[in-house]
Parts: structure tokens; sequence; C-alpha cells
């Protein structure tokens, strides 16, 4: 999180699971999955960007996304490895990779529990 908060971070990549719900002014909610676990900030979606391969997000991002190069190389191959019993039954279809450019990030004063359990993928919220 202090990626986000405090070295001004502003591009989350991750596997493209469910980009076609996600949309440029929609509300981003940080959840701390570690520590005190809850819901510490949010921000504003700016720009979804859609790549077959998540290394070319450097190209237009730089160093604005929160992992470095080589956290994103091991976060590549450890999707290969899950998708890899998958891909051994015949299915080669590329995989596709989000960026998701935020704008006004904050940081909440309190952390906020959440009413439910919140999956590793995340999850739509509803005010």
């Amino acid at each position: 999180m202090d990626r986000f908060f405090k070295e001004g971070k502003d591009v989350f990549v991750k596997p493209a699971t469910v980009w076609k719900q996600i949309k440029p002014g929609m509300k981003f909610v940080f959840y701390q999955s570690h520590e005190d676990t809850g819901f510490v900030g949010e921000a504003k979606i700016k720009r979804v960007l859609l790549q077959e391969d998540p290394m070319q997000f450097f190209n237009t991002y730089g160093d604005r996304i929160f992992l470095t190069k080589n956290e994103l190389k091991e976060y590549i191959k450890s999707q290969e490895r899950w998708k890899s019993g998958w891909k051994s039954r015949g299915h080669q279809k590329k995989k596709l990779w989000m960026a998701i450019e935020l704008e006004d990030i904050k940081k909440y004063d309190k952390l906020i529990k959440p009413k439910r359990f919140v999956p590793v993928g995340g999850q739509y919220l509803r005010e």
C-alpha cells in the first residue's frame, strides 16, 4: 500500500479478469490483506489498457507501475504456473493483462472493515 500512498505509484497491473466491467470514472478501493485487514483508501479509475504482454505497460507507464519489472516478471511466471494444466489440455488462447491507471488517490484516516470476506481477486462494491 505504501507504493500507492507514499511513493506516488498510480498504475495497477493484473490479469484482465473483469476488464469489461471496469470503466473510467469508477471508484477503485484499496484492500489491505496483511496486518490490519480492511479497506485503506480509494482512487478514481482514469484509464484501463489491455495487453497480451504485460511488460509492454512499462513502455507506457514506466516507473508509475506499482510493481518493479522483476516483480512483474515473477507475477507473470506465477500466473503461467497456475494456468499450466489448462494450457496442457489444448487451450492456447493468449491471456490478456490490464493496467488500471488511477487518479485522486486518497488514504483513509481510519481502516474500514468489510462486512463480507474479500477474495484474492477483489470484488465489486455497491455503495
